[in-house]
């Protein structure tokens, strides 16, 4: 990426309404995502009344104090079932947390956090890792705060989650690494979903009080995958790929997200 896109929406103090705050970033059904993203007043293919519900969901962005609420009891309810303590949600500068919705009730969120000076959250116990990185005069942000309800969720809203905060992170903010801690036993799903590789050792998570591991991934990877997979779903070659690429958009309609968001539509 050769230049930095000017951000609209987050990592910025300016006053902005609730509503605009609040506003859909895209709303996806695999039928018509490109007369949604790119051509709004275009005809589609409709898909069968039974499959709606399920293919159907928004992601927008979680600002008002109501939206970080719901996405926070989604966290503590998903992370609740596995045994772990996590604290309410707050809202932090240069962070920003994505909602994804079927029927308005909140199926999957994620928070991304850029390092612009304030630290990460990554640093609590991973310091020395995170500094090797910016040492080396990377810039990184970090996922945080992962949680899909598994009875609603599906490939696609996992993708979406992805892919939009990588439109945050990468193709508006020009980050070239992002970082997730989490536990040892969910590090092959992030490995082999999406690329990540070990970053730290298992070391206890303080904030989660259980084991943990920091996992990188360079977003040049990212970049290439989406390439060759994103919107490829009903591609042969794609049908033996087992990662999520093939479940995040294709680059077209990336490119009409990214021009929605620098609209500000």
């Amino acid at each position: 990426m050769s230049e930095k896109r000017k951000l609209p929406h987050i990592f910025k103090n300016r006053r902005r309404s609730p509503d605009e705050w609040d506003s859909t970033i895209i709303a996806v059904s695999p039928y018509t995502l490109k007369d949604l993203v790119l051509v709004p007043g275009a005809e589609s293919r409709q898909p069968q009344p039974e499959f709606m519900e399920q293919q159907n969901f928004k992601i927008r962005l979680a600002h008002t104090q109501e939206r970080v609420n719901n996405a926070s009891l989604l966290i503590q309810r998903m992370y609740m079932r596995r045994g772990y303590h996590v604290p309410g949600m707050q809202k932090v500068p240069d962070r920003i947390t994505l909602m994804a919705s079927q029927n308005e009730a909140v199926v999957g969120t994620l928070t991304l956090g850029i390092d612009s000076g304030n630290g990460l959250m990554a640093d609590e116990n991973y310091k020395k890792e995170v500094d090797q990185l910016r040492a080396e005069g990377r810039k990184i942000c970090e996922l945080t705060k992962f949680a899909v309800d598994q009875t609603r969720g599906s490939k696609r809203v996992l993708a979406g989650l992805f892919h939009i905060a990588y439109i945050y992170g990468r193709v508006l903010q020009n980050q070239t690494d992002v970082l997730i801690e989490v536990t040892p036993r969910h590090a092959l799903f992030y490995k082999r979903m999406l690329g990540f590789e070990p970053f730290g050792e298992e070391r206890l998570n303080t904030r989660v009080n259980t084991m943990g591991v920091l996992l990188r991934l360079e977003i040049d990877y990212v970049d290439q995958q989406i390439s060759r997979w994103g919107g490829r779903t009903d591609s042969d070659d794609a049908k033996s790929e087992r990662s999520l690429y093939p479940y995040f958009f294709s680059k077209e309609d990336e490119e009409g997200i990214v021009q929605r968001l620098l609209r500000g539509d």
